[in-house]
């Protein structure tokens, strides 16, 4: 028996509502990937809407350890359009990475101790 085609959800613009938002696919030639951890973001509403849309720019992104926190640093995420002013976010601001403290502080070492890198690959 044949299967249906199923249509892919997509927003207003056609970008895809689910799975992968933002994908740097150069960090697998420019680094040598020791580790993959998985974080959640704090982010605004417009943010929201402005991943959903697809409208990222992680090419440039890294992570920051600071204060026993981690930042998510030089990640464009795109104003979106339909906000106000007073609701609109910065593109480039910091944003607070949730990780468990035992990931943070093993992060900070492996930077410290032997000068490594913390790079974002996707968003999703």
């Amino acid at each position: 028996m044949a299967r249906k085609n199923r249509k892919k959800k997509v927003s207003a613009n056609g970008a895809a509502k689910s799975g992968t938002m933002a994908t740097n696919r150069r960090v697998r030639y420019d680094y040598h990937l020791l580790d993959d951890f998985e974080a959640g973001l704090v982010l605004k509403g417009s943010e929201i809407k402005s991943i959903r849309d697809a409208k990222v720019d992680i090419s440039n992104a890294y992570v920051r350890i600071s204060d026993g926190e981690a930042w998510l640093v030089n990640a464009y995420i795109a104003p979106y359009e339909a906000a106000g002013v007073w609701t609109q976010h910065e593109p480039l601001r910091e944003r607070k990475l949730l990780l468990h403290r035992k990931e943070i502080e093993f992060l900070r070492g492996r930077v410290e101790q032997q000068g490594l890198t913390i790079v974002v690959q996707r968003i999703y």
